[in-house]
């Protein structure tokens, strides 16, 4: 017979197994990286949850854990270092006032584009974007098929990028 399975509750799994995470992550990263890093692992926990139940919490978290430190690592070898840009690529110099009114009126013209998107539209391209949900999770929640959340989708990336489009 197995252990008993704690509660579901993603606060009692913090507490019950982030303590382990941390002596997990403090001896592969700096002390800077060990929150971020049991965040994540957390974070893969809770999107799991909408699946089968975890029979092995502590083997998943761990299991969890290894795939988060295995990404870190291939994110950091993918950054190259600030001697080595590639050719024709330069540092970024500060933020100028321009750039920076720039940004700012790029920002408000996707979010006029969000925002005047066709309602059904709009709520699926939220769902994805901002809730990060799966375009089946978005079917369910609106009642439509993943087909019909798929051309919302591109409706919706269609109209953005038509009306974010500088007029050069």
């Amino acid at each position: 017979m197995s252990a008993p399975r704690p509660d579901p509750d993603l606060s009692a799994w913090m507490t019950t197994y982030g303590p382990g995470l941390r002596r997990f992550f403090r001896r592969r990263v700096a002390d800077a990286d060990v929150d971020d890093l049991v965040q994540d692992v957390f974070v893969r926990l809770q999107a799991a949850r909408s699946g089968p139940p975890i029979e092995n919490v502590e083997g998943y978290l761990f299991t969890t854990a290894r795939n988060v430190l295995i990404s870190q690592y291939r994110r950091q070898a993918a950054r190259p270092a600030p001697d080595e840009w590639p050719d024709g690529f330069e540092r970024v110099d500060t933020i100028s006032p321009e750039r920076i009114a720039i940004g700012r009126e790029e920002y408000l013209r996707v979010l006029d584009a969000i925002v005047s998107l066709p309602p059904r539209a709009r709520e699926a391209f939220q769902l994805h974007r901002f809730e990060h949900l799966t375009y089946q999770a978005i079917a369910q929640r609106m009642g439509i098929s993943k087909e019909s959340v798929k051309e919302l989708m591109h409706r919706a990336i269609v109209r953005i990028a038509e009306a974010t489009e500088t007029d050069a």
